[in-house]
């Protein structure tokens, strides 16, 4: 069966994930994705071997670039050398997208920037991913990683207790994927325009952007002139039935019965807290509300006298209809059935991990699914095989370029 994006290629041009991490997202979709690295110096990602204090390295494989670099090929060029550029060239004039997460006076100096490109091939979709956007005051600072989208877009203050005085980190990269995501949107959008006028384009997205617009509905809220929203108070939260809660094993719940009165008598009787179905001072939201601290610390005392097993099989057998859920960690999640039966994670056998559970493609397609077909490569890994079958390079060639050190 043919996938969505077959016959699409993307010259990937970039470091680490933010941006650049949309050409896996479009390798899924069967897009040919070669990625270019320097012969003497990789892509940055394959030494991140500690990441939030935590170790990154699984049988001798950096994990990061496990998800960056799935689904794509490696070759290692020089770009700094006219040799290399020439190929790199070739490449661009056979291919339909460009993304990069260089600074463009990187590219500049590369002769890789937009104006370079479309002297090849006019008609390239040609994507820049950067920090803070490629305009404005900030356009000439050149580096930027995570944290520091999260920083500057608000999302860490958003995070957090309220009565916290303190920012939080945010770990997981939920910065760099965000910018991957928006990138690959926009890539789509720019070959749907293509395919109707025949016009390539350049897009630009970065972490900034893409920061604030995954904090959409928070922007929508200040920039209506309303108050924004406001960090959750557990001790004080002003619907206690809109909360979390410790169980007896240390596990966490959380409720989130944001139409409490109409659920009240039902939450009461499955809690078993018929005593206060009726009490006045908790009979309608208002009161609830009026009365929270005291409720929450009704529940407090209710739930840690069961384990969290204890309470999801309770609320199950007797077919709770609030929303209600575990506060689940990463591991939590690698064999949960809802998870797996909807391929959010799937399984893939790595040649030397073995088999592994990787994030697999957020939306499923009836007649072209998403798939992972490849491990991320080694540095270079496909070099010789791309030259080959894309340039129609011979062995002498390609011995050529390996003996100037334009290849490795």
């Amino acid at each position: 069966m043919d996938k969505m994006l077959k016959g699409i290629r993307i010259i990937d041009l970039g470091m680490v994930h933010a941006g650049v991490a949309s050409g896996y997202m479009l390798g899924d979709l069967g897009a040919d994705v070669i990625k270019i690295e320097e012969p003497t110096r990789a892509d940055s990602g394959r030494g991140m071997t500690v990441l939030f204090g935590a170790q990154m390295v699984v049988k001798g494989h950096p994990v990061l670039p496990q998800l960056s670099n799935r689904n794509k090929r490696s070759i290692a060029l020089d770009l700094k050398k006219e040799e290399g550029k020439q190929v790199f060239y070739r490449l661009i004039e056979k291919s339909d997208v460009f993304v990069t997460n260089f600074h463009p006076s990187v590219l500049e100096r590369l002769g890789a920037d937009y104006e370079d490109l479309i002297k090849y091939n006019p008609k390239i979709i040609y994507a820049i991913c950067s920090a803070y956007g490629i305009r404005g005051p900030k356009k000439d600072i050149r580096r930027g990683y995570d944290p520091i989208g999260l920083a500057y877009s608000g999302a860490m203050w958003g995070v957090g207790e309220r009565d916290s005085k303190e920012p939080q980190w945010i770990v997981g990269g939920w910065g760099d994927q965000s910018a991957a995501v928006f990138t690959a949107y926009g890539i789509l959008a720019a070959l749907f325009h293509r395919e109707r006028t025949g016009k390539g384009q350049k897009l630009e997205t970065s972490l900034l952007g893409s920061a604030i617009n995954i904090q959409a509905m928070a922007f929508n809220a200040v920039g209506l002139g309303a108050e924004g929203y406001k960090r959750q108070a557990r001790k004080r939260a002003i619907n206690p039935m809109a909360n979390h809660y410790r169980c007896a094993d240390d596990e966490w719940i959380l409720l989130c019965i944001n139409q409490s009165d109409r659920f009240w008598h039902e939450f009461c009787t499955i809690m078993g807290l018929t005593d206060l179905e009726n009490d006045p001072l908790y009979l309608t939201e208002r009161n609830r509300s009026q009365h929270r601290m005291e409720l929450i610390e009704i529940l407090d005392k209710t739930f840690i006298e069961k384990t969290l097993a204890e309470w999801l099989d309770i609320f199950e057998k007797n077919k709770a209809s609030f929303p209600y859920s575990p506060i689940n960690r990463w591991n939590d999640l690698l064999s949960d059935p809802q998870v797996i039966k909807n391929q959010y994670l799937v399984d893939f056998n790595h040649p030397e991990i073995g088999p592994v559970k990787l994030p697999g493609f957020p939306v499923l397609f009836s007649e072209t699914p998403a798939e992972i077909e490849r491990q991320a490569p080694e540095h270079g890994e496909h070099t010789e095989e791309v030259l080959l079958e894309l340039l129609g390079f011979s062995w002498e060639k390609i011995a050529q370029l390996k003996e100037n050190e334009v290849i490795n």
